[in-house]
């Protein structure tokens, strides 16, 4: 691992949020402190556990994961990061330079790899070619009806101005609106938004239902009887 945080300059329009997951502090904080260097929002979990439950309720542009970690280990992890977000963008960084490690984590739907000791300035090149990357074929905005949801910004517009949106209500609009039209269950809006892990007898999704409808009207959800929700904008 390199010695100085010297500053790579990130293009100016080039913003993501990032979470890491490796449990040896010392790394995590110069890391995190590289990244913050640039612009970029910074979550950290000490362990597997802690990461995969911030990775399945939260959104990240990109996951920094270590294989080698107490508890759940980082290919369990990314197996089953993916098996819930499977467009997720994670790369490993790990002290395993083995061949079977690398070969693995790949074909485990890592998107890159990268062995300790590493250089921040390679590091920060790697994650700012998956973020540009990732900003090229992500669509800024959402559109259904007659609402727009700024996928960069995470607020909404159903024609009373622009809201400002929670984590969670984010998801889930985002989750709705891509199925416009089409209702979707609860148990997928579970899966996708609080993780395979939540507990599918929670009236959580009513609740963050409800936050949506006072913030964008009540017409803009509908409920599907006996299923889910439906978004009609």
């Amino acid at each position: 691992m390199g010695t100085s945080a010297r500053s790579i300059a990130l293009e100016p329009d080039l913003v993501g949020r990032v979470l890491l997951v490796d449990d040896e502090e010392r790394i995590v904080n110069f890391v995190r402190r590289g990244l913050e260097a640039e612009g970029l929002e910074v979550d950290a979990a000490p362990d597997g556990d802690a990461g995969l439950r911030l990775a399945l309720g939260r959104s990240y542009d990109l996951v920094i994961l270590d294989l080698v970690m107490p508890g759940v280990d980082g290919l369990s992890v990314l197996r089953s990061l993916l098996q819930a977000k499977p467009s997720q963008a994670v790369l490993v960084l790990s002290a395993r330079d083995d061949t079977a490690s690398k070969v693995a984590s790949l074909e485990g739907g890592a998107e890159d790899y990268i062995s300790k000791p590493f250089s921040l300035e390679e590091l920060l090149a790697r994650v700012r070619a998956r973020l540009r990357s990732a900003a090229r074929a992500v669509p800024a905005e959402l559109v259904a009806g007659s609402t727009t949801l700024d996928l960069i910004r995470r607020r909404a517009d159903a024609g009373r101005g622009p809201v400002p949106l929670a984590d969670r209500e984010f998801l889930l609009l985002r989750e709705l609106m891509r199925s416009a039209g089409r209702p979707v269950s609860k148990e997928r809006l579970l899966a996708s938004v609080w993780g395979y892990h939540f507990d599918p007898g929670s009236n959580v999704v009513d609740v963050y239902v409800r936050r949506l409808r006072s913030k964008l009207g009540a017409e803009t959800i509908t409920t599907v009887r006996g299923v889910g929700y439906r978004f009609d904008g």
